[in-house]
């Protein structure tokens, strides 16, 4: 094995010295992460798995703790340092400075004048420069391969004589880079990989048994309440998705911070002693609004989303930029949790460019992603969905749907792993329906039998969570219909994060392949009941205009996406309302995205949406306002109409078919900032007979710790509810659901208030309850 005696070229590997410790010093962070011993899980039918499990994986302190610091850089590849990835150079930069010191002095007195200079400088140069870590070990990369040529047998040999003799030189101590490699990056070489009908993880057969938690719809405080759950119930896998609308809210501007911290988020599944897939889209479904994708997009009336057009693409690509700076570095082969990651989702039911998924698939490897790619179908969308090179898996609820993949899968695919990606542990619901649930029997069958016919398996939902604000998605097949604020999906915890029948069941099941006790459940959290509350304070909608500033003129309506707001990134959530004065009476029509409430100046007259296209405006005398207050209910997250999303009025307004001029808009948001001009002084005591739409205000006292509860409005019609500045999201009496999610972090001990929207009508009390309703039960199957 070819060696590096430092003592053969002295003057030339002091500066690398002190650039390599000076690193070290620069990027080290505290490690928060404990490191948590090897596991096993039993295969079925007496078979067995190993999964290195380092649980807390103790590398990841050294990778700084990702998620205490934010990196604003984008990079095609990560950088290597010897065919080792860049995570690992501080760990050798902490071994070689441990292995260099006692040889510094003995250097010392054979440096080069220009060696001497330049390592001197680079100290202030490398300690005082603004670089992220990830640059200072890309600079540090760079000076380890020059030196190494220079330091080579290969290399031309230094003019004048050498310091040792090649005699003397067998005899002195030698740097073996092989001893080197740090021992928690040794094991991980291989990754997850297939190996015939098994998965294998480095040289262990392993079993994916997974299960899903979406970060942005489970407040941060309870991330790991979810995950410790998780891990309590026998899984060793947690999937996430990725929503790009939420993360690049604004082009170009970037949101990975609080209940958006996804380092933080896969950081401490590691911790608990969970492996990742991560599923990053760009598109996501989700029953999120537009699939995950931003709004913005639809700003360009030729936009194709998901296809290789260009506006779409070179969106994907900044986006990825960013996103997979963040990812990279979590990756397992890079010491981190990630063992898989997803290639868009579900494409085979859409389907439109044959050139698109290959385009994904080379901008995530383009970028550093070197885990497992997976691609994730449904029945209907299985043979369209495949990626040459990429694991197929599916989606599905039934035991019958599994003969699919046991045929399709092996026909296409040949022998290979099988892995249900999604087994529906339940249904989401949508306003106007039933709250769709799956018996717990059922799903423990289905569960044995996906597992007992050699499948990998990933629970989705196995916490659902919250759509909490305007974030909810919606179908639009035969009828628009919009999702509801709960994300509980009858899954295998609540809405909650409580225990189910499933969560007992699956936990056996689960538990039954364990050699050693699963952990212990966590306590359920405390529920509160609170008293009820009568609110004192209100603000017509019609009084909030005159302070929330100018509204935008427009010669013709402008659709929510292009309203000329944020940036110019248009609006991507909330209400938007439109006025313009008319003089005669007659038919009103055009196209309203999703529900319009119309007025004759603040009295209403009635709704247009999907169905009713057309209203009559009665008799007027002079000149009259019109107004139409449009809410967005949701972009359809799923479907072959997902180009066709933009909100608000969309073209023209007629009047008796002549189209109406002169509009003044308004973006009613709703966001924190749109209620931070609502001054103490500006609300009034609620009139005996109130004028709608309307905001209503109340304070109340918590004087113990706060629990989570659940807020119930008996009464009231339609609306948004706000509490301590937080969106909770949509209230509708159509059901099926009837109260909205309240977590207990979210209130304060002492001084909390809560602000309703009411479009229509209003009730006289607000309640507290410490049971969720989310409707009359419809069993799926």
């Amino acid at each position: 094995m070819t060696t590096w005696s430092l003592r053969r070229r002295p003057g030339r590997t002091l500066g690398l010295l002190l650039l390599v410790i000076l690193s070290f010093l620069v990027i080290r962070r505290p490690s928060r992460v404990s490191s948590q011993a090897f596991w096993e899980f039993p295969l079925p039918r007496g078979q067995r798995l190993n999964a290195y499990s380092d649980g807390g994986f103790s590398p990841l302190s050294k990778l700084g703790h990702l998620s205490g610091h934010a990196w604003h850089f984008s990079y095609s590849k990560p950088s290597v340092l010897l065919g080792k990835p860049a995570a690992a150079c501080n760990d050798l930069a902490l071994e070689v400075g441990e292995k260099l010191k006692e040889e510094t002095l003995e250097l010392v007195a054979g440096i080069s004048p220009l060696s001497f200079v330049i390592g001197i400088f680079s100290i202030p140069l490398l300690h005082f420069s603004e670089l992220s870590p990830h640059i200072h070990i890309f600079m540090l990369n760079i000076v380890f391969v020059l030196f190494l040529t220079a330091a080579s047998p290969c290399s031309p040999p230094a003019v004048g004589p050498s310091p040792v003799s090649v005699a003397e030189e067998r005899h002195l101590p030698r740097l073996e880079w092989s001893t080197l490699i740090p021992a928690w990056l040794r094991h991980r070489q291989l990754g997850l990989h297939t190996k015939g009908q098994h998965f294998m993880l480095e040289d262990s057969i392993f079993w994916i048994f997974g299960g899903s938690i979406h970060y942005f719809r489970v407040p941060r405080e309870y991330w790991r309440d979810r995950l410790l759950k998780m891990r309590a119930c026998g899984l060793n896998t947690l999937t996430t998705y990725v929503p790009w609308n939420l993360h690049e809210p604004e082009r170009g501007k970037f949101n990975f911070s609080g209940n958006l911290d996804l380092e933080a988020f896969v950081l401490m599944a590691a911790e608990i002693g969970l492996w990742v897939i991560l599923r990053p889209g760009p598109y996501i479904c989700s029953e999120i609004d537009l699939g995950g994708l931003p709004s913005w997009l639809l700003q360009d009336s030729g936009m194709k989303l998901r296809t290789t057009y260009k506006g779409f693409t070179e969106a994907v690509d900044l986006y990825f930029d960013h996103l997979m700076s963040r990812v990279v570095p979590l990756q397992y082969k890079h010491g981190g949790p990630i063992i898989a990651v997803q290639v868009e989702n579900e494409y085979g039911s859409y389907d439109r460019d044959p050139a698109y998924m290959p385009y994904i698939r080379k901008a995530l490897e383009d970028r550093g992603i070197i885990e497992l790619l997976l691609t994730s179908d449904n029945k209907d969308g299985l043979k369209k969905g495949m990626v040459h090179g990429v694991l197929a898996t599916i989606n599905l609820q039934t035991r019958q749907e599994l003969q699919l993949m046991n045929t399709f899968l092996v026909s296409v695919q040949g022998i290979q792993p099988k892995m249900v990606m999604e087994y529906w542990t339940g249904w989401f619901d949508s306003w106007g329906g039933p709250h769709n649930i799956l018996d717990s029997s059922e799903v423990l069958e289905t569960v044995t039998a996906i597992i007992d016919a050699g499948s990998s398996i990933n629970l989705y939902m196995f916490h659902g969570g919250t759509n909490f604000g305007f974030i909810n998605g919606a179908m639009h097949f035969h009828e628009y219909k919009s999702d509801v604020t709960s994300y509980d999906y009858d899954a295998v915890l609540t809405e909650a994060g409580d225990y189910t029948a499933k969560y007992s069941k699956l936990r056996e099941f689960f538990g039954s392949f364990s050699d050693a006790p699963l952990p212990p459940p966590p306590k359920p959290l405390p529920k509160m009941t609170y008293e009820p509350l009568i609110p004192v304070f209100y603000l017509s909608l019609w009084d909030v205009l005159s302070f929330i500033g100018e509204p935008i003129k427009s010669e013709k309506p402008i659709n929510m996406e292009n309203l000329p707001v944020n940036d110019g990134n248009g609006q991507a959530f909330g209400y938007i309302l439109y006025e313009t004065i008319i003089t005669s009476s007659g038919t009103l029509s055009g196209v309203v995205r999703d529900r319009g409430q119309v007025f004759l100046d603040t009295v209403s007259i009635g709704f247009m949406d999907y169905k009713t296209t057309k209203i009559v405006i009665p008799l007027i005398q002079g000149y009259t306002f019109l107004r139409i207050l449009v809410e967005n209910r949701g972009r359809v997250n799923y479907g072959n109409n997902i180009d066709d999303q933009r909100k608000g009025i969309i073209g023209n307004l007629y009047l008796n078919d002549s189209p109406l001029k002169k509009f003044r808009i308004y973006s009613l948001d709703m966001k924190k900032s749109f209620f931070q001009r609502f001054s103490i002084d500006k609300w009034t005591r609620i009139p005996d007979v109130p004028t709608f739409p309307a905001f209503f205000f109340c304070g109340f006292v918590i004087g113990s710790s706060p629990s989570d509860t659940f807020l119930k409005l008996e009464g009231w019609e339609k609306g948004v509810i706000f509490v301590n500045g937080q969106n909770l999201g949509r209230y509708w009496n159509i059901g099926p659901q009837e109260t909205l999610y309240l977590p207990g972090p979210w209130l304060f001990r002492g001084n909390n208030q809560i602000i309703i929207f009411e479009e229509v009508m209003a009730g006289s009390v607000i309640q507290f309850t410490d049971t969720p309703y989310l409707g009359r039960n419809q069993y799926i199957h």
